[in-house]
């Protein structure tokens, strides 16, 4: 990797001011880094670290946010050789910088994308505006674009719309826009957070080859430490808006110097690091007091038994609205969750894990099957007895704000479901109430407070308060840490198995985080495409993975250990097909052999 003398970017003693009602807000404090050509630096830290601040002042955006660049130098080297304060530079130099010599991914690419453009239109506008090419040259260019970000069928892709993509489509979209200028430097912030981990690795793998290609510098900004050990040639730690420690890769793996290093990469459940247990565990924690668990064996008894169980969705379409097509969402999944016990489905976006979860709580109907939650038909219930029976079954939802109501207390909203069941009142119900939020081991004081004043980690844990009001017996947990940072996630984890462990509580898991579910799990269910693929005792399923998905979908996980990258050669995946089919299509029923006891994979051909 050739670097030369100069680097492209300095930042030194920077300071970013936000203005509130209460006075000004340091974002970040005296702040320096810099990165040469054809480097990747990661900047790792948690939510409001100020990483995130950092990038968007070298582009002069985050005056658009209210934020505001007191002090420091941003030092950018341009491609003429002449060097520019960009904290001082007009807004008209900025307007020919940005996008054309430092480019940006953003987070979240359906915001990032104006939906009423087709992709094509969006691709050619900056080369036109910064590269004065012709629509002719330009379109020529956005399909070169397109296939060297691989997106299948790129003439067809440019006549459509961003919502007519996957989120892995638009997400890489967003980079061959990025990337349309030829950029000196790529600022990307957290550019694969919401993907699936295949789409993700193979993001990576081709952020990696684009940058070796061209001699980019990158500008790599997340919270995932695995995606730090598989990028970073360098990295810089921020905590609470200052810059803790900084250091080549390995270094910063093997040997951490800074405490806030060291906890945060003890927080990082690692893929294999349960081999050889034989049942879930919580996390060791740096500086955190932790009851002593005994490893969590569960029962052999069944709570809930699913058998056949399958979900479609109508396709309407035509002048009368009729039903033309329908979702295969669901097809024919049977399974058993044992009391005491967790069962987590795992599988990519649109495998039909959360409609699974759905189906069994009847939040959506299913077309067929049978669930039996203690011996009882749950599908054969009229909504009266349907609505006693969720008192024993309760779920986590993905996103906690919006499952929070916004003008309710939080003391309120964990007392809810108990006003609705009648199970408790007056004190009693205060006394019960303060007894959760001591369970979840949140203060009393927050009791009074609403969720907008709590951070992402508290409000997932008033979620889980609410959750266990009613002693439920078993707990849908629908990729309920998948929006935590890695710390936070760590703690709620082992609260949820520090309250299976004492309340004898059994989880159905949803997740596409493969590490959490070898954490966590007694049984694993792999779904692809509607169905169980592979389903069997946690250590069978990750030591000994026989259907082609799951060896797939294991090769596709991040390491946090930079000596263990993942070669793009490894990486393999076929795309997945359509689950829509016509109204008279006939699917097979799911044929499964059984490897070893207990350990079932599926025969029927299941696309993949």
């Amino acid at each position: 990797m050739q670097v030369l003398d100069q680097p492209i970017a300095r930042i030194n003693g920077l300071r970013v001011e936000f203005q509130t009602k209460d006075g000004p807000v340091v974002g970040v404090e005296d702040v320096s880094f810099d990165i040469s050509p054809g480097e990747t630096l990661c900047i790792v830290g948690e939510s409001g670290s100020g990483k995130s601040v950092s990038s968007l002042s070298l582009m002069r955006l985050v005056e658009f946010g209210g934020g505001e660049i007191a002090g420091g130098e941003l030092m950018f080297n341009q491609r003429d050789g002449t060097e520019v304060d960009l904290a001082k530079a007009e807004q008209g130099l900025m307007k020919q910088i940005r996008g054309n010599q430092i480019g940006m991914i953003f987070q979240e690419p359906m915001t990032a994308l104006n939906p009423v453009f087709t992709v094509g239109r969006q691709l050619t506008e900056g080369l036109r505006v910064h590269k004065g090419m012709t629509k002719k040259e330009a379109e020529a260019r956005a399909l070169e674009l397109l296939h060297q970000v691989r997106i299948p069928e790129p003439d067809r892709r440019l006549k459509q719309y961003p919502h007519e993509l996957s989120g892995g489509m638009r997400q890489r979209v967003v980079i061959a826009m990025a990337l349309a200028c030829e950029p000196r430097l790529l600022i990307a912030d957290e550019p694969t957070t919401a993907l699936d981990v295949t789409i993700q690795a193979e993001i990576l793998a081709l952020m990696d080859r684009l940058k070796r290609e061209t001699g980019t510098a990158v500008m790599f900004i997340t919270h995932d430490m695995a995606v730090v050990a598989q990028m970073a040639d360098r990295v810089v730690v921020m905590y609470r808006g200052n810059k803790v420690e900084e250091g080549p890769v390995e270094q910063i793996f093997e040997d951490p110097q800074h405490d806030y290093t060291k906890a945060l990469l003890a927080a990082v459940p690692k893929l294999g690091e349960m081999t050889g247990k034989a049942y879930p565990e919580p996390m060791k924690l740096m500086g955190v007091d932790q009851k002593e668990i005994a490893p969590i064996k569960g029962s052999d008894e069944v709570l809930l038994e699913v058998k056949n169980l399958t979900t479609r969705f109508a396709v309407k379409g035509g002048f009368m609205r009729r039903t033309v097509a329908q979702v295969h969402a669901v097809e024919d999944i049977s399974f058993k969750v044992n009391k005491g016990q967790t069962l987590s489905l795992v599988g990519e976006s649109g495998c039909g894990k959360s409609t699974a979860g759905r189906s069994i709580l009847r939040l959506v109907e299913p077309a067929s099957g049978s669930v039996h939650f203690e011996g009882t038909d749950v599908l054969g219930l009229n909504q009266g007895d349907m609505h006693k029976m969720r008192q024993n079954m309760q779920m986590i939802f993905q996103d906690p704000f919006a499952s929070l109501n916004p003008q309710m207390m939080l003391a309120d909203q964990v007392a809810e479901p108990m006003r609705n069941y009648g199970t408790a009142s007056g004190s009693e119900l205060d006394d019960r109430v303060a007894h959760l939020f001591d369970r979840v081991q949140l203060p009393r004081s927050f009791m009074r407070r609403f969720p907008h004043e709590m951070s992402g980690g508290q409000r997932q844990r008033i979620a889980i308060a609410r959750a266990l009001a009613l002693n439920p017996k078993l707990i849908l947990a629908d990729e309920a840490v998948s929006a935590l940072d890695v710390s936070v996630q760590a703690q709620v984890l082992n609260l949820m198995m520090e309250l299976q462990a004492e309340l004898d509580l059994s989880f159905l898991f949803i997740s596409h985080d493969m590490a959490v579910v070898e954490r966590v799990s007694h049984q694993v269910g792999v779904m692809y495409l509607g169905r169980l693929v592979e389903i069997g005792p946690r250590a069978r399923v990750f030591e000994n993975p026989q259907h082609a998905y799951t060896q797939a979908l294991m090769k596709a996980v991040p390491i946090a250990d930079p000596r263990q990258r993942k070669d793009e050669r490894d990486l393999n995946f076929k795309p997945i097909p359509s689950p829509i089919h016509d109204l008279n299509y006939e699917p097979e029923p799911s044929d499964y052999i059984e490897i070893e006891p207990g350990h079932f994979v599926l025969l029927t051909d299941s696309g993949y």
